[in-house]
């Protein structure tokens, strides 16, 4: 590992090789970024690893919001990790919390099963992601994440950006004592990465590096927007109710 591994975000194959070419030591490849990050598809991962080499963390998240999952999401959450690994992913980043905002021992435990199955004997590293900056009991929460086995939690230290939370990863980083690896994330640039190092102590440090890129094939009627409504809080998310539909296929069925 190098003196301070570099980890950056990619939703695309084509992020992946310019963040390789610039020196990314590791990917993290999600997608709905806007989200805060969901599921990638397979053919990403493929892609991904089909030109490159560069160790990839894939996100396993179904939807925006929180953490608590439904059944039916946490058994599509198994089979992406089983999907993913089989694609090519070299690690699995995910989190699980009661809806108390504990962690979701019983759930991590069910998950790292079905990676240790899935893995067929390679190293998979698995993280937790920013779940655990909205964990109830966070010290705990990271002697829990030690007991699992994790590899690493990402988190901004509890604020919304790590130049915020430095004072609180700096603590994080001595609970661990090296039983985890600690890696910040959240608005980390090129203006601030240095003090982020320098002020936490850490090894790794987890960012977005992009800049806009253009798209010119819907400029011909500006009018459309394909982005659907965006829950106001990570406290919500949208959900398909029955009653909703039937009333829909109720009307038509009058037609």
């Amino acid at each position: 590992m190098p003196c301070c591994l570099l980890e950056t975000i990619a939703v695309s194959a084509d992020d992946a090789r310019a963040a390789a070419t610039g020196g990314a030591d590791r990917f993290e490849v999600c997608s709905a970024l806007a989200l805060g990050g969901l599921t990638p598809s397979i053919g990403t991962i493929r892609a991904i690893r089909a030109s490159t080499d560069v160790p990839m963390m894939a996100m396993v998240r179904p939807r925006e919001g929180g953490m608590a999952y439904t059944e039916g999401e946490f058994t599509a959450m198994l089979a992406d990790a089983e999907a993913l690994l089989e694609a090519g992913a070299s690690g699995l980043v995910f989190g699980f919390l009661t809806a108390e905002g504990e962690v979701d021992l019983k759930r991590c435990q069910s998950f790292l099963k079905v990676v240790r199955s899935a893995s067929q004997g390679r190293s998979v590293e698995t993280i937790f992601h920013r779940a655990f900056d909205v964990a109830a009991r966070p010290e705990e929460a990271l002697e829990q994440l030690v007991d699992l086995g994790m590899t690493r939690v990402l988190t901004s230290g509890r604020k919304p950006s790590v130049m915020e939370g430095l004072d609180t990863i700096r603590g994080t980083v001595e609970q661990a004592r090296g039983r985890i690896e600690i890696l910040p994330g959240g608005g980390i640039r090129e203006d601030n990465v240095e003090a982020v190092v320098r002020k936490t102590g850490v090894r790794q440090v987890h960012l977005y590096v992009a800049r806009p890129a253009r798209d010119g094939s819907a400029a011909a009627n500006p009018l459309i927007r394909f982005a659907g409504h965006a829950p106001a809080s990570e406290l919500e998310y949208l959900a398909v109710e029955s009653q909703d539909v039937r009333c829909i296929r109720d009307i038509l069925d009058r037609i």
